[in-house]
């Protein structure tokens, strides 16, 4: 019985359809704000693709001169 009534309030909870929309948000919104926080996301998310960018450009420098460094070494020889 008490499995019943936790699955009917917990539905009950869920199939309430709110009145309005956040409050905050329409408050961003009708002052203009949300365009401001809007934009500072994607100057955020910006800086974060070109570090990235910048740290796979120098990664590929230094794996290429290693490659470049283990070619032209010679291999050593094991003595038996």
């Amino acid at each position: 019985m008490n499995i019943v009534s936790h699955i009917a309030s917990v539905a009950s909870a869920l199939l309430q359809v709110p009145q309005e929309g956040p409050e905050m948000a329409t408050l961003m919104r009708s002052n203009g704000k949300i365009y401001v926080v809007v934009a500072v996301i994607v100057v955020i998310w910006l800086g974060v693709l070109l570090y990235l960018i910048s740290i796979d450009r120098k990664l590929s420098r230094l794996e290429k001169a290693e490659a470049e460094k283990n070619r032209t070494r010679p291999t050593p020889t094991s003595v038996v």
